[in-house]
Formats: structure tokens, C-alpha cells, sequence
């Protein structure tokens, strides 16, 4: 089987990437890549722990589910397991919020985090997934955890066309649960110009669970049209210089139209009933998603120096269910526009046989507006407008073939517009009104030097150690701030950044030529975070006190036989904040970010070259880490955890050299549980199942 390997490196942080036939991990190292980072690296040169989630992991993990935040949860680590919902809350990655990108380009909304951002694109785009663990600046604003980074397809042959037809079906064995998904790529080179275009639709079915009852509608993927296009064109000017443009498009819109039944949290389960019945008015969903995205790069701009412009531009909108929180209630959205550019130089100082030295610099540049409104039109936060200018240089040096060390420093320098607004009278959970008040706003203004630093040695083959520090610097969730304000004026309001920084050391190697491995363990700081916390009328605040979460995580890969291969990998993680300013940190981060342990396993069979089995397992351990109340009742983000494990079963059979047929079966046992959420969340209306036994059958056709 051929296996590739990925690295990457800026600013300090590096990513590893190995690819493999199925099911999450690394393989054996061969060849290396690089995109996410701005530099190309050999793995040896890897400082600190990156996942990749290849092409085919991809196809094969959307062959049980098409719901991308499903395939991350299967094959990375430390990152938080699904809701099941459209809202990727909880999914956090680290135990910090994450910022996701298509090609380079934020899709996430750090100004009001909407917890939609990791749902923008369809998985049938995707060619791989970067995945940048612990906190990092080289995107900017948002990256705490880290940072998820969607690379698209792109021609890989000189033919003038080549592609790939899809199409597939899912059930479950009750009835009204049929979906269908279609999907075509077409790519190819004509002279110097190449090109791929992608098209995909996907209409879901109802949701059940084991016992063939209707899951809650609230943020449900039911019922749901997803469209998904993208058209990407590159012209190569010589060899040396290339120019690239790309658009890519996405709408997920549900008309699911069921009644809420609310349960009893922890008794019965909140469920959809009774067609007909919704308040919404307009569909929940993401209705637009729009990238736009050139590029050019110069291998020689002029003696040792290589350019990388990039300028792109992004529309986004996302619409929430029908809620009764507020005065007259409503449906509200978060609207986004972002438009930035990144140019990065790449300046070789040396190159010697045993040693070389480079530097990377340019400057990044983003402004970013956005906005949470009902589609009433009334504002529910303040029109937000940032400007963000972050000049960057990282110095590298190779030594000996053996030794690595990478240094890097970026200035963030950060200006946000807010708009004069009246905050919205809310409905607490008492029944009693917060009335809107006046809030006048202003300018507000952030900066700060963040540096990174790593280091590899590499021993032997079966043992290379790496350590990292990098630093993050973000204004997350500043209109959820300014919404909930009690103040008159946006001057009086705790609004600092989040910087965090994150310390990390693991060991990775292979043995022979039939196992490889890696443990890396961390801990990141940050002297004033921000979680969700419950007020003693539970409505929602946010708290803002310094952190420290650490953790560990590790995978095996193990190929005994040429046809037989398994594995697993383990993350745990722990945070503890401080309630005042006395420096102790004696209470614990909610589980709202910090996700119980995770346990994913897999084996896959293919007893010949047309055929193959697989089998994917994931368990979420139990998490008991706080106390009921008086009366009791959790409060939010603080309620148990039961474990649970679901199997997934994956078969494919190529029929000929073109034609191939897939099957997936998801929930394989037809296991009823609850998402981890239903129960850290501690609320009735989120006390929901997860889904039954669901089957996808996928026909592909290849040219």
C-alpha cells in the first residue's frame, strides 16, 4: 500500500501528516508535503503534534456519515465528540475554542462564535484535513485550541478531464428516513491551465432513535438540503511562477417543520412530534457560505527568496431554531464578511550539505465584520468591525540532519469598531424582564507580541522527541460580552483578549516496518479565559478568570500483514481556573470545554486488493467531575457524563476499475444513548438521543 506523510511548519508550529487506506492515525513515512503552514518540510523537521485526516480516511468515514463534524470526531483525538445537531458547541479542540479555515481562508466567528463554523463545506470537496493542536497565531484571531483547516481537491493529472461520479442513499429501518446524496468532481489540464470543479447535493431524512422515535428538531440535520460548489482554475505563468483563483459555495437549509416535545433531564428525552407544528419562520441552517480565494506564488522573486500572496473573501450567514428568550421571541443569525490578505517571503540563508538556515516574514491582513440580528431585523448584538495587521517572522535551522530549531515572532495589532446599539430585553429564567438599555459604543483596540519556539532531535528512527511553546491571541466571543451588558457605554466592560500559551513535549517513531507511534502531552495558560458559566437565575454568562488545562494524548498503528491493519489512539484532558485574584486555582472548567476521555479504535481487512471491512469504535468515558446544587440540579456545563461506545461497520467492493460500491452502517448495534452535551448541558430541551442504527449505500463511478 503507498503511504504518504505531511510536515509543515511556521511560526513555530508544525504539522505531521501520514496517510492511510482507512480509519484515523499515521503511517509509515515515505514522501513529504507541505500547504498548511506556507512551507514545505521534511518530517523530520516536526517539533510538536499535528493530525491529518487524508482523502480517503474522508471518503471512507462519509460513507457511514456525510456530517463532517462526524468525521472529525472519529479521527481526531483531542477533540470534543459531536452533538449530532448542526451547532459543533462542545466540539472544542484541547479543551479551547478552534478556528476553522477553508484553504487559508476563517470561516469561524470569534467576534460572536456562533458554533456553526465547523459545518461549511461538503466532505466530497475535501481532499484532506490539517489539524494544528494547542494554540497557534499563524491565522490570527480565534485560534485558542488550535486550529482545523479544510483543504479542497485540486487537479492531479495531465489528462483533460478526468472524475468521479457519486451516488448514494441513507435509511434507517423505519420509515420517512430515506436520504440521498449526489455528488460529481471533474478535473484536468489543458496546456498550462488546469482545473476542478466540484458539485454536491445532500436531502437528509427524518432523524431517529434506536427505538424509532423522532429526534428533537432543535439545530437538527433533518430534513435538510445541502448544496455544495466549488470551481478552482490555475494557470502556471512558467516554472517558476503559478496564479490560482477559486470560489466554493454552501447552503444547508432544513423545512423539518416538527413540534417540540421537551423531556425531563436525565428521565425522558426531549423528542419532535407532530408535523406542522414549528414557530420557525425561516429555515435553520447555514442559507450562504461564500469563499473566494487568489493566489500567486514566485519560487525565485529574486535571488533565494520565494512569494506567496494570497487575498480572499468570504460571506457567510447562519440562522438559530425559534426561541422565546427574548421580548416577542424570534429566530436570530449570525452574519459575517471577512476580507483579508496574507503575503509571506521565504528567504533561504544557507544550504549546506549537513546544515540549513532560512527565514520566513510578511504580513497578514484581515477585516473582519460581523454581526448577531434576529431576522426580525432587530439587533442582538452590536455591529462589530475589526481590523486586524499582523507583521510575522520565523527564523529555522537544520543541523546535522538530526536537529531542528524553530523560533518565531508575530505582532497582532487589533482595532474593532462597535456601533452605538440598545440591548434586547430578555426573558430570564425566572420569568422577570432584563429591560433593553442604551449602550454607547466606541473603538476598542488590542496588540501584543507572540512568539514561538520548538525544537526536534531526532535519535533513531523508533525514537525522535519533540517540544514546542506557541502562543494564541484572540478576542473571543466579544459580542456575547456586549449583548448581555448592564453598562451604558462598551468602555466599562471586561473586554481583554485571550492569550494562551501552550507547552508541549512527545516522542514519535516507527519500529520496523510494521508499527509507528506517538504521545505527546501539553498544558496551556491563559490569564484570563472565557467559558460559559450559569447565573443563579441560569441564564447564561460568560467567566472570565485565568486558566491552566492540561492533558495528554497518543496513538498506535499497527501493520502485521500486508492485508490486516489496526490501531487506536487515547486523549484525556483536565482544566482548572481560578474563581478570584488570589492566583488559586481551585475550580474546575466546565465540561462545556473540557470533554470526557476518548477512546478510538479501528481494524480494517482486506483479504484481497478489490475488497475490504472495516470496523471504527469510539468510547467516551464517563465524566463525574462536579456536584448537583442544593436543589439538586447541575447547572450548565456541569452535569454527569455516562460513557458509552458505538461501533461503525464500513464495506467496499470494486467491481471493475471504475465502478465501485460502498456500504456503511453507523450505530452498528442500534445502541440508544445521549450525546455527551445532553447531560454536561444539565438542561431539559437538550436532554435529546442520539441517532439509531443508520445505513448509506454509496455507488461510485471513476474516469
Amino acid at each position: 500500500m503507498k503511504k504518504a506523510l505531511l510536515s509543515a511548519a511556521c511560526l513555530g508550529t508544525v504539522i505531521t501528516f501520514a496517510q492511510k487506506n482507512d480509519s484515523l492515525n499515521t503511517q509509515k513515512v515515505e514522501e513529504v508535503v507541505m500547504t498548511a503552514s506556507r512551507k514545505k518540510e521534511n518530517i523530520k523537521e516536526v517539533p510538536s503534534s499535528i493530525t491529518i485526516v487524508g482523502e480517503k480516511q474522508i471518503q471512507s468515514q462519509l460513507t457511514v456519515n456525510s456530517d463532517i463534524t462526524s468525521i472529525l470526531q472519529y479521527t481526531v483525538p483531542s477533540l470534543g465528540t459531536n452533538s449530532g445537531q448542526t451547532s459543533n458547541t462542545g466540539q472544542t479542540l484541547r479543551g479551547r475554542q478552534v478556528l476553522v479555515l477553508i484553504d487559508g481562508i476563517p470561516q469561524s466567528t470569534p467576534l460572536r462564535n456562533g458554533a456553526r463554523d465547523l459545518r461549511v463545506i461538503d466532505p466530497s470537496a475535501i481532499e484532506r484535513v490539517e489539524v494544528i493542536k494547542g494554540a497557534s497565531s499563524i491565522y490570527g484571531n480565534g485560534a485558542d485550541g488550535g486550529i482545523i483547516n479544510y483543504i479542497t481537491k485540486r487537479n492531479k493529472t495531465n489528462k483533460n478531464i478526468s472524475g468521479i461520479s457519486q451516488i448514494g442513499f441513507t435509511g434507517q429501518r423505519s420509515g420517512g428516513t430515506l436520504g440521498i446524496r449526489a455528488s460529481q468532481l471533474l478535473s484536468g489540464k489543458i496546456n498550462k491551465f488546469d482545473y476542478t470543479l466540484s458539485l454536491a447535493y445532500e436531502r437528509t431524512g427524518y432523524m431517529k432513535d434506536a427505538n424509532k422515535v423522532y429526534l428533537s428538531p432543535t439545530y437538527s440535520t433533518a430534513k435538510m438540503d445541502n448544496y455544495n460548489g466549488m470551481l478552482k482554475l490555475g494557470y502556471d505563468i512558467n516554472e517558476n511562477q503559478r496564479i490560482e483563483a477559486s470560489y466554493i459555495g454552501y447552503s444547508s437549509k432544513s423545512d423539518l417543520n416538527l413540534g417540540l416535545n421537551t423531556g425531563i433531564y436525565g428521565v425522558k428525552p426531549t423528542i419532535g412530534e407532530g408535523e406542522g407544528k414549528s414557530l420557525e419562520t425561516t429555515p435553520q441552517g447555514t442559507p450562504r457560505n461564500h469563499n473566494i480565494r487568489v493566489s500567486y506564488d514566485n519560487k525565485n522573486l529574486f535571488a533565494g527568496t520565494a512569494l506567496n500572496v494570497n487575498l480572499y473573501y468570504q460571506d457567510f450567514k447562519t440562522v438559530y431554531g425559534y426561541s422565546d428568550t427574548f421580548f416577542n421571541g424570534g429566530q436570530s443569525n449570525v452574519l459575517s464578511k471577512k476580507a483579508g490578505a496574507r503575503f509571506n517571503f521565504d528567504t533561504q540563508l544557507w544550504n549546506t550539505q549537513n546544515s540549513q538556515a532560512e527565514i520566513i516574514y510578511g504580513a497578514d491582513i484581515l477585516n473582519d465584520e460581523t454581526v448577531q440580528k434576529l431576522e426580525d431585523s432587530r439587533f442582538w448584538t452590536p455591529n462589530m468591525n475589526m481590523t486586524n495587521i499582523a507583521p510575522f517572522l520565523l527564523a529555522k535551522i537544520d543541523l546535522f540532519k538530526k536537529l531542528t530549531i524553530k523560533g518565531g515572532l508575530r505582532y497582532e495589532n487589533i482595532k474593532v469598531n462597535v456601533d452605538d446599539f440598545n440591548t434586547l430585553s430578555v426573558i430570564k429564567n425566572n420569568g422577570t424582564f432584563t429591560p433593553s438599555i442604551p449602550v454607547a459604543g466606541g473603538k476598542l483596540s488590542y496588540n501584543a507580541l507572540v512568539g514561538n519556539i520548538g525544537l526536534r532531535y531526532n535519535i533513531e528512527p523508533y525514537i525522535n522527541l519533540f517540544g514546542s511553546f506557541s502562543q494564541a491571541f484572540s478576542i473571543n466571543e466579544l459580542g456575547r460580552i456586549l449583548r448581555t451588558s448592564t453598562s451604558e457605554t462598551i468602555k466599562n466592560l471586561e473586554t481583554k483578549p485571550i492569550i494562551v500559551n501552550n507547552y508541549e513535549l512527545g516522542a514519535t517513531g516507527q519500529v520496523s516496518n510494521w508499527m509507528n507511534y506517538e504521545l505527546t502531552s501539553y498544558v496551556s495558560t491563559s490569564k484570563l479565559g472565557a467559558t460559559f458559566v450559569q447565573s443563579a437565575d441560569r441564564a447564561l454568562t460568560i467567566k472570565r478568570a485565568p486558566e491552566i488545562i492540561y492533558g495528554v494524548e497518543g496513538f498506535l498503528h499497527f501493520t502485521p500483514v500486508k492485508w490486516l491493519q489496526f490501531g487506536g489512539s487515547y486523549s484525556w484532558m483536565e482544566g482548572i481556573s481560578s474563581p478570584d485574584d488570589n492566583g488559586n486555582y481551585s475550580a474546575k472548567i466546565n465540561n462545556s470545554r473540557i470533554s470526557a476521555p476518548k477512546v478510538l479504535a479501528y481494524v480494517q481487512i482486506k483479504p484481497v486488493p478489490e475488497f475490504f471491512l472495516g470496523v471504527d469504535m469510539l468510547h467516551s468515558f464517563q465524566q463525574d467531575r462536579f456536584e448537583p446544587g442544593a436543589n439538586k440540579q447541575y447547572t450548565y456545563g456541569e452535569g454527569f457524563v455516562p460513557d458509552y461506545t458505538v461501533f461503525n461497520l464500513k464495506l467496499g467492493s470494486e467491481i471493475n476499475k471504475n465502478w465501485k460500491l460502498s456500504i456503511g452502517i453507523e450505530n452498528l448495534f442500534n445502541k440508544l444513548y445521549q450525546p455527551s452535551i445532553a447531560w454536561w448541558s444539565a438542561r431539559d430541551s437538550e436532554f435529546v438521543n442520539a441517532p439509531g442504527t443508520r445505513g448509506t449505500l454509496i455507488l461510485e463511478y471513476k474516469f
